[in-house]
């Protein structure tokens, strides 16, 4: 019983790290910009980009992926003892969800991906690996970061089931939750890929000087 409770106390935690969202403490911090009123409405480290510049974005995403490496390198270490393996995973999901749900800030948050990166970053960094390539060639290809991302993520899957990481369970459990979640709150950009009103990353994407914005 005491085991359950501690590993729910690390889950309720991780949560709560979650909803310490980046964009919205610097905004607070920087005369109370809110950025979910600019740009997309979102409020993760790309319309933090967009809308604010370099340095306010870096200070985003250092705090968002900071949040999910401590979910589940510090709060919840991974490793094969079980079931520790289950209760990193269980942690870098709540992390995740806060992000996205934050109690702090109206559950109103942003789309999880740079809290998902600290996840992984705390379970293995060798996990990143499959997870960056695929969304690097995804967006030097079509030019899409929601797509990267979601594939990304899928990859992170992917990669959990052939590697050698063990516990493998709960990392593949990690992986296909995650693939699901950053696909649900990555859903406006799916309709707007459908609709061919997507942006694209001129930037990296390959045929953008050829094509256009599409």
């Amino acid at each position: 019983m005491m085991l359950q409770t501690m590993e729910l106390i690390k889950v309720a935690l991780s949560y709560l790290l979650g909803s310490i969202v980046g964009s919205l403490v610097v905004g607070r911090l920087r005369g109370g910009v809110d950025i979910r009123r600019l740009g997309s409405g979102n409020a993760g480290g790309t319309n933090a980009l967009r809308t604010q510049g370099k340095a306010f974005a870096a200070w985003v995403m250092l705090i968002d992926i900071g949040k999910g490496w401590l979910a589940t390198r510090v709060v919840a270490p991974f490793h094969a003892t079980q079931p520790f393996g289950w209760v990193a995973a269980a942690c870098g999901i709540a992390a995740i969800i806060g992000h996205v749900y934050p109690i702090w800030f109206g559950f109103r948050g942003g789309k999880g991906v740079a809290t998902l990166v600290g996840a992984v970053l705390g379970l293995d960094v060798w996990l990143l690996v499959p997870m960056l390539l695929t969304w690097l060639i995804v967006v030097m290809l079509f030019g899409f970061v929601g797509l990267g991302s979601m594939l990304g993520t899928l990859a992170l899957a992917v990669a959990g089931a052939l590697g050698n990481w063990e516990p493998r369970t709960p990392l593949v459990t990690f992986g296909v939750l995650t693939a699901i979640l950053v696909a649900f709150t990555h859903r406006s950009n799916i309709a707007r890929m459908r609709a061919g009103t997507e942006p694209r990353a001129m930037r990296l994407w390959l045929f953008g000087r050829r094509h256009g914005s599409g």
